[in-house]
């Protein structure tokens, strides 16, 4: 009875721990997870496009839903934004995107503020040379820490401390000008 019981039990961890991930592009995202101690929720999850290619899909996580920029930029607590390739890339011209991407979603004076830590951001995705279909990178918004970049499961130095920062990574997705309005909606929770 209590082996029956067990069993029983491992199944129902099995099938709630699958039913717990969405497929976006062929990439298992979860629905709830743990970044330093609270507990977030998909918010929604997309793919970048670029001409007719995939480039990759992307995860954004926070304590309570929200369906405008704005409401995800206010939003009080950790967040996360993960990123998984769907094609080879060379990650220095990826980093090269996504200083563009600030910038071209800031007020020149904000954005020349964070340039020290675009600098770095850079740098790091320069130093890896190549991100490969299925590898992942993390952006995570810690509070009290500040934004913690993760490349293929390894933290890349020390966080970039302004909550700025992290925003106007948020921008490149959820800007004025995002990277792809398919997937600024789809983060939002708007897919089709």
């Amino acid at each position: 009875m209590l082996r029956a019981s067990l069993l029983a039990a491992l199944l129902a961890a099995s099938l709630s721990s699958t039913a717990a991930t969405v497929d976006v592009g062929g990439v298992k995202l979860e629905e709830r997870l743990t970044v330093n101690g609270s507990t977030l929720q998909l918010n929604g999850a997309g793919i970048r496009h670029k001409a007719v290619f995939k480039v990759y899909t992307a995860g954004l996580y926070l304590a309570e839903k929200a369906a405008t920029p704005e409401e995800v930029l206010a939003a009080k607590g950790a967040k996360r934004m993960t990123i998984t390739m769907l094609r080879d890339i060379d990650s220095s011209e990826l980093g090269k995107l996504f200083s563009r991407g600030m910038e071209d979603n800031m007020e020149r004076q904000a954005f020349s503020r964070l340039i020290p830590g675009v600098l770095r951001m850079s740098q790091v995705f320069t130093d890896h040379k190549m991100l490969r279909t299925g590898e992942t990178f993390v952006l995570d918004w810690v509070p009290g820490t500040g934004t913690v970049l993760t490349i293929k499961g390894k933290v890349e130095g020390e966080p970039f401390k302004e909550p700025e920062f992290f925003n106007a990574l948020m921008r490149i997705w959820l800007g004025p000008k995002p990277a792809d309005w398919q997937l600024k909606d789809a983060l939002l929770g708007k897919a089709k």
